[in-house]
């Protein structure tokens, strides 16, 4: 894929405050008065993965991604626009975060995303709040995931180049 440089249309990539006193640590992820209009958090899950691991690509067909990385560990975020009628259509932006650069990103339906743990020796955490359910209501649903894992490219050699 010929892939270039530059923002996606509907991803959103907020810096997220740290507030620390003497008690601890304090990091507000989200509030729904300051996520776009309409989107609506309706789960939420914690994965950890281990240094040097990658988790993706995949996207969504319906399905708003809103990631927490907030450390521990730190991520590169590979994020391209995989829908044809986008003005940024195979626009691709990678992003270091979570400990040092803790960020909340919103990701649109048709956004092809994947994270590696970068870290030198942790585990990286990451919490997600998406718009749909996984396996849908009851689990009865069929998943709203497109799997780049699956297809046998390799996202990331590709992406990098």
């Amino acid at each position: 894929m010929a892939f270039k440089e530059g923002n996606i249309d509907g991803v959103q990539v907020k810096t997220l405050t740290v507030h620390e006193d003497d008690r601890g640590t304090l990091i507000q992820t989200f509030r729904l008065d300051s996520l776009p209009e309409g989107l609506h958090p309706v789960m939420s899950y914690v994965s950890y993965t281990k240094l040097g691991v990658s988790r993706g690509p995949h996207e969504h067909r319906e399905q708003t991604d809103i990631f927490s990385f907030i450390g521990p560990g730190t991520f590169e975020l590979y994020l391209y626009d995989n829908r044809e009628e986008s003005k940024t259509y195979l626009n691709k932006k990678i992003i270091t975060v979570g400990k040092d650069n803790p960020m909340l990103i919103i990701i649109p339906p048709g956004v092809v995303h994947g994270y590696r743990n970068i870290s030198e020796n942790e585990q990286g955490m990451v919490v997600n709040y998406p718009d749909r359910l996984y396996h849908g209501w009851g689990g009865a649903e069929e998943i709203d995931e497109i799997r780049h894992e699956d297809t046998g490219s390799d996202f990331l050699k590709d992406f990098i180049k």
